[in-house]
C-alpha cells in the first residue's frame, strides 16, 4: 500500500508492572512501571526511531491515564487503543540477584482480556508495513486470539510483513496452548522468533538448530530467528542460509522481556532496510543493554546508546 503512515503495529496487552531488587516479602518500596511482551516490542522499535501503533484494551481505573500518557510519551500511535470498564491487569517482579526472581502476574478478568476483533481495523492495518503479535496474546481469552487471526488475514489481505513470536511461558500457558496457538497462525507468518530453551522443544520437540530452521523454512516461513542461551547467541535463518551472532553480552542482571525488547529491536531493522543478520546484530545490542536493568520497558535503550555502541563497534 502506497503511503504507509506507521512501519510495525503490535498487538497485546499492558500490564501494571510493580518491581523491587529485593524479595517480596522483605521490600518496602515497589516502582511503578509497565510491561506487557507486544508493549516492550512496541517500545523498543519505537525508541530507535521505527514508527509504531499499538493495538491493545486498557481499563477505565486509576491506571488507565498513566498509562495512555507513558506510551504517548513515547511516540507509540495509540489511537485504536479502546477503554473497558474492567480493571488493568498488573504483575509484581523482584530480581534479589542473578539467580533469584519472583514474578506473580494478576492477568484474569482484566481489561487486556477484552481485545477481540472489533479493535482490528482494516484501514489501520494496512497503513503499516507489518504487523507482529504473539502467542501470548493469542493467550489472553478466545475473543484475543480471534483478533490475532483476523490482524494476519488483512495484513496478508494487504501483502504487509507479518511476525510472530510463540513466547511459551509456563507463568501464563501451557505447552498444548502454545502449540495450539502456533499451528493456527504459522501459514500466516513471514517472520517468526522462538526460543530453544522455551518454545521448540515444546511446540516442534526437535532441538536441532539444523532441522527447526528447516522445518520452518519448510512452513513457508521466510525469515526465523532462534534464541539459545545454551549456545550463547542467535540464529537466523534465510535465504537458504543459517548464520550465528554472539550475545552482546554475559554481564546479565534480569532477562525479563530481553526477547520482546530484542523482536522490537529486530522490526525496526527490518523496516529500516537491514538485512535479516544486520537486523539481528542491531537487536543483540538492544536485548543485551535490556538485560542489565531490572524490569521490562524502563531498561530498554534509546536510539543514541545503542547506535553510539554499533558505532563504536
Amino acid at each position: 500500500m502506497e503511503n504507509q503512515s506507521l512501519d510495525i503495529i503490535t498487538i497485546g496487552e499492558s500490564l501494571i508492572e510493580l518491581s523491587s531488587d529485593t524479595k517480596l516479602s522483605n521490600t518496602k518500596c515497589l516502582y511503578k512501571y509497565y510491561g506487557g511482551d507486544s508493549l516492550v516490542s512496541a517500545v523498543a522499535a519505537s525508541r530507535l526511531g521505527a514508527k509504531v501503533g499499538f493495538i491493545t484494551r486498557v481499563g477505565n481505573d486509576p491506571f488507565k491515564d498513566y498509562l495512555m500518557d507513558s506510551w504517548m510519551s513515547e511516540g507509540l500511535d495509540i489511537s485504536q487503543v479502546k477503554i473497558s470498564n474492567e480493571p488493568n491487569g498488573f504483575y509484581f517482579i523482584t530480581r534479589p540477584s542473578v539467580q533469584e526472581k519472583e514474578i506473580i502476574y494478576y492477568r484474569k478478568k482484566v481489561a487486556q482480556s477484552k481485545l477481540s476483533i472489533e479493535d482490528i481495523n482494516e484501514d489501520y492495518i494496512s497503513s503499516s508495513k507489518l504487523v507482529y503479535t504473539t502467542g501470548t496474546t493469542q493467550s489472553i481469552s478466545l475473543s484475543s486470539g480471534e483478533a490475532v487471526l483476523k490482524a494476519y488475514e488483512l495484513a496478508k489481505k494487504h501483502r504487509l510483513l507479518t511476525a510472530y513470536d510463540p513466547n511459551y511461558s509456563s507463568f501464563i500457558h501451557t505447552p498444548e496452548i502454545a502449540k495450539e496457538n502456533f499451528h493456527k497462525v504459522i501459514n500466516e507468518v513471514d517472520i517468526l522468533f522462538m526460543s530453544t530453551k522455551h518454545d521448540t522443544g515444546s511446540i516442534l520437540e526437535l532441538d536441532s538448530i539444523e532441522n527447526i530452521i528447516r522445518k520452518i523454512w519448510d512452513m513457508g516461513v521466510s525469515i526465523i530467528v532462534l534464541k539459545s542461551s545454551e549456545k550463547g547467541g542467535y540464529y537466523t535463518g534465510y535465504n537458504g542460509n543459517i548464520e550465528f551472532c554472539e550475545f552482546y553480552t554475559k554481564e546479565v542482571l534480569d532477562t525479563t522481556c530481553s526477547g520482546d525488547a530484542f523482536n522490537g529491536a529486530f522490526l525496526y531493522g527490518i523496516t529500516h532496510g537491514y538485512t535479516p543478520i544486520e537486523a539481528t546484530n542491531l537487536a543483540s545490542v538492544v536485548a543485551g543493554m535490556q538485560a542489565k536493568g531490572i524490569g521490562a520497558v524502563k531498561s530498554v535503550p534509546y536510539a543514541s546508546e545503542v547506535f553510539s555502541i554499533i558505532k563504536r563497534g
